[in-house]
């Protein structure tokens, strides 16, 4: 099957592209950023595009004979609004109208459990409301319901909604964590660490994706949550994380509404790479149900919470030397601490 994976060059991209060549499908990479091609395969033809410019996406992907779309080029949470949502709405309605108009088989759309917002009930199935925060999460539920309108129109639509995802190549957040974790430090959380939050292996979801692709189309055109069956608290995972690193590093709880107002203000001031949904879910219990993704698809994960952090952190000390430079707001960088560093120093 020839499929197009769009936001190629990212931590995900890069393991969509790499699983379905080795699984013997002919890959067209679609992103605005470059790519580091030694870790691609060989073989796949590269396209550097905004999804936002149709008519260039058109031109390039005319002749192209694309029959199934992985969709996962978004804009990141800290950009701004106005690129937000053109990327994220405008952007993948462009990619679902060329899709149509090329005869794409099958889309598969990445989507975001942030789509649900701060809910209360746990776990989250996927017909509970959507009730985005802030741009990223708004954009997100504008995004889906532009798939729901191409399924609409006879289109096979598989939308994913994955819990934060960590593997290999993965830093932004994660990254000052794991260097945190390696120098020892105090690991602060916010509130006592007692909420259980959900995480997914990289290879767990690019399992489910894959699946989209694969199983029969009445049983993929529909949306399903993504997340690690196997999760503990906070304090259990992150601990497990500490332990195996044996760096001294431990736990430290904070107070959880007066970080959270401090890391608001300093959002606004540009200081911190902390999201809002990032901050407002931290202290919350936030997971959701598999059942319907294990039942229709029979999609089951490998690996659990505590696993995909170790997984992740032991790849990212491994690395390490050639890692430690890349700074940015990209999630295959380490991301800027900002005031973070400043804590950092005292903790």
């Amino acid at each position: 099957m020839k499929i197009l994976v769009t936001g190629a060059a990212g931590f995900l991209g890069l393991h969509v592209v790499n699983r379905l060549v080795d699984k013997g499908h002919d890959v067209v990479a679609l992103d605005m950023e470059p790519i580091h091609t030694r870790e691609y395969p060989q073989g796949i033809k590269f396209f550097q595009v905004d999804i936002r410019n149709m008519p260039v996406l058109e031109k390039v992907l005319v002749d192209e004979g694309i029959e199934a779309v992985v969709h996962g080029a978004a804009a990141l949470p800290l950009w701004q609004r106005k690129d937000i949502f053109e990327t994220n709405v405008q952007g993948t309605r462009n990619m679902l109208e060329l899709a149509k108009k090329f005869g794409a088989k099958r889309f598969c759309y990445i989507s975001s459990t942030a789509v649900y917002g701060v809910p209360e009930k746990h776990p989250i199935v996927e017909d509970d409301p959507l009730i985005g925060v802030g741009p990223y999460g708004e954009s997100k539920i504008l995004a889906e319901s532009v798939c729901e309108e191409y399924r609409n129109q006879g289109m096979i639509v598989s939308i994913i909604r994955p819990k934060t995802f960590v593997g290999t190549v993965r830093m932004g957040v994660f990254g000052i964590l794991y260097e945190w974790v390696m120098e020892g430090r105090r690991i602060p959380v916010i509130g006592d660490g007692t909420n259980r939050y959900q995480l997914l292996e990289v290879e767990d979801l690019v399992d489910a994706i894959e699946l989209t692709l694969t199983k029969p189309a009445k049983k993929v055109n529909d949306t399903f949550n993504v997340g690690a069956v196997e999760f503990k608290t906070v304090n259990e995972d992150v601990g497990a994380l500490c332990d195996h690193a044996g760096t001294g590093a431990r736990v430290m709880h904070t107070p959880a509404n007066m970080v959270k107002l401090l890391l608001k203000g300093f959002e606004q001031l540009g200081w911190s790479p902390l999201y809002q949904w990032v901050y407002d879910t931290a202290d919350k219990d936030s997971f959701v149900s598999t059942e319907k993704i294990q039942k229709a698809l029979g999609w089951k994960p490998k690996y659990s919470n505590a696993e995909a952090l170790i997984k992740s952190y032991d790849w990212f000390r491994d690395n390490y030397d050639d890692i430690k430079q890349q700074r940015g707001v990209k999630h295959t960088v380490i991301w800027d601490e900002g005031v973070l560093g400043m804590f950092k120093k005292i903790l």
